[in-house]
């Protein structure tokens, strides 16, 4: 699993495509939380961060299945996917190797926004005058959607050999789980909206914002992580 942990990093680091593609994620959240005059922090006037955590789920929605759509539909179209299940891993190891590379790229992406709080903190008046639980709950929660996301895109790209279709699968299903059942308990259909807006994404993400860590809600993205893993191994089993 080392092995394969280590060949992935150095396979989205071999490339220019790597670099470039979480350069677009930084300087696009930098934009959102500084420049654009609807997000900016600047012009909002007050030591918040919400642009940040509010607009960072859209850029996932595209960056995350970007990141993953060649996991397995590269190996798949390669033809070296036979070669990889002779090694000496399980099917599940391989998909876990795959993901946690998978995961620490997704970590390193996010880690650079940490400099925004440290900005922030120095500009409240007074200095640090600035909703720390808020903020460091919001960046957990961050994390745990972009590890659901991962999942997700682990997934799709075991649906396909084809590296497009696996990115507009992981987009789709991404974006389904995080807005789609959100903009559905919208509708208003009763005591189903309840239920369908328990299973969102979103609904989970603004309870950790608060700054508090409540199990119920790591517990779901958890689960949710579990369940789209599962669902690749089970793909790729039955295939």
């Amino acid at each position: 699993m080392k092995s394969l942990f280590i060949k992935e990093i150095n396979a989205f680091f071999g490339s220019l495509l790597g670099y470039l593609i979480l350069a677009l994620f930084l300087v696009a959240i930098g934009l959102i939380v500084w420049v654009f005059p609807e997000t900016s922090v600047l012009d909002y006037g007050y030591a918040d961060l919400e642009p940040l955590f509010t607009y960072t789920p859209y850029v996932f929605t595209f960056l995350i299945p970007a990141l993953s759509m060649r996991a397995i539909a590269e190996e798949k179209r390669n033809q070296t996917w036979e070669l990889l299940r002779t090694a000496p891993l399980s099917l599940t190891q391989i998909i876990l190797a795959k993901y946690l590379a998978l995961l620490c790229l997704i970590i390193l992406a996010v880690l650079p926004t940490l400099l925004y709080y440290i900005s922030i903190v120095q500009l409240g008046d007074p200095i640090g005058n600035l909703d720390q639980a808020g903020f460091f709950g919001s960046w957990i929660g961050l994390l745990m959607i972009g590890a659901v996301f991962g999942a997700v895109g682990i997934f799709a790209s075991a649906l396909t050999s084809q590296q497009v279709v696996a990115f507009v699968l992981g987009v789709f299903l991404c974006f389904l789980i995080y807005f789609g059942f959100t903009a559905i308990a919208d509708l208003q259909l009763g005591a189903i909206s309840y239920w369908i807006e328990e299973i969102s994404l979103s609904y989970h993400y603004v309870n950790l914002s608060r700054g508090v860590i409540d199990s119920s809600d790591l517990f779901f993205l958890l689960g949710m992580i579990w369940l789209f893993l599962g669902a690749s191994i089970l793909v790729l089993k039955n295939k």
